[in-house]
């Protein structure tokens, strides 16, 4: 039979996955050497600022018509692979399994880390504060909703560090045993969620009763026990736990992302694309939160984020939470923040690392 062009085309791509398996054995074997040079430094596999420049190189040699977010991802799963070849590594998250902080983590580290899934924010923070190799994935804050205040309050104490930021958009959908909107009687979900979408229930479901629960996996578990009850959770859940989709897409804002942090041991190094983040008291006396701040603007380092935090023992008196871009070895945030010292009654620095894609 007489070759097609279509023919010759399946053949060329035939010949490019020989040389791309090739190629990513290859790669799989370096890996291994880096994985063993790592050992011998006692180092850890895990590395935000050496992968944040692979991806920013990876966007320098793209050339099309692959995306650069869809090459990303591809070689999201590569990195996920080269971290399992060198040493196995466990992720703890708010769980259970398909809630928004298990997806941010997949999106993160890929699937081929051993992933933990916590009841609360604390016990994530605890799993990555007791084990040597265990990480952590919090949320942190959401666009419509402001901060998340159980990480903030850990945040405070933890000798972890931020390592490394993911942002993900997040699209609710309400899930139910069936697919039909009567008969629901109770809606489940986490605080967060249940707000994000406040709107949307009012309109269609004004006399449902609205319950909270620690996560909106959690939510997804209740609506499985309960015929007369409903989710607000994420598509993943659908498949990970059989429900049928009521109706998705009900947040109220179509620009809803929630800020999640990694976090772990140990520094993150320069990347030149960098935030830090930290904790900070002042004196409960006019003007000083603007001398203390006062030194970003001089050297012209740009403030991201501020959130004022009560003190639980002291009416009226505030801790600042602050995000800046820039590495904290960097020269002029390093005089920011001996400045920043002097200004204040404690300082904390929470940790810089490699910024992350906005959603």
């Amino acid at each position: 039979m007489k070759k097609t062009p279509l023919d010759d085309l399946r053949a060329a791509v035939k010949e490019r996955d020989r040389e791309l398996v090739r190629l990513l054995n290859e790669r799989a074997k370096l890996s291994v050497e880096i994985g063993r040079v790592k050992a011998g430094r006692n180092r850890p596999v895990y590395d935000p600022a050496q992968e944040a420049e692979v991806y920013a190189r990876l966007d320098a040699l793209n050339e099309g018509p692959l995306t650069g977010p869809a090459l990303r991802d591809v070689f999201r799963e590569i990195l996920s692979q080269s971290r399992a070849l060198q040493t196995p590594m466990t992720v703890a998250y708010l769980g259970p399994e398909a809630s928004f902080s298990h997806l941010a983590a997949l999106s993160h580290f890929g699937r081929q880390a051993r992933y933990v899934p916590a009841a609360t924010i604390a016990e994530v923070f605890d799993a990555a504060e007791k084990e040597k190799n265990v990480w952590g994935v919090v949320p942190v804050e959401n666009s419509t909703e402001g901060a998340v205040k159980r990480t903030l309050d850990r945040l405070m104490t933890t000798p972890l560090t931020i390592r490394a930021e993911r942002f993900l958009k997040i699209t609710l959908c309400l899930l139910a045993q069936r697919s039909g909107r009567r008969g629901i009687r109770r809606i489940y979900s986490h605080p967060q969620a249940l707000a994000q979408c406040q709107g949307w229930l009012d309109r269609n479901f004004p006399r449902a009763e609205r319950l909270e629960v620690a996560s909106t996996a959690a939510a997804v578990r209740k609506a499985l026990a309960e015929k007369d009850a409903a989710a607000v959770g994420g598509p993943m859940a659908v498949e990970a736990y059989g429900l049928s989709v009521v109706a998705s897409g009900i947040e109220d804002s179509p620009w809803n992302t929630t800020r999640f942090f990694v976090i772990g041991r140990g520094e993150s190094d320069p990347t030149a694309r960098d935030k830090t983040s930290i904790l900070f008291g002042t004196p409960h006396v006019p003007g000083t939160l603007l001398r203390a701040l006062e030194t970003l603007a001089r050297e012209g380092v740009n403030m991201t984020r501020i959130e004022s935090y009560p003190l639980r023992d002291r009416m009226w008196e505030y801790l600042f939470f602050v995000d800046f871009l820039g590495h904290r070895r960097d020269e002029k945030v390093r005089r920011c923040l001996a400045e920043m010292a002097s200004k204040t009654t404690l300082i904390k620095i929470l940790g810089s690392y490699p910024q992350g894609e906005e959603a």
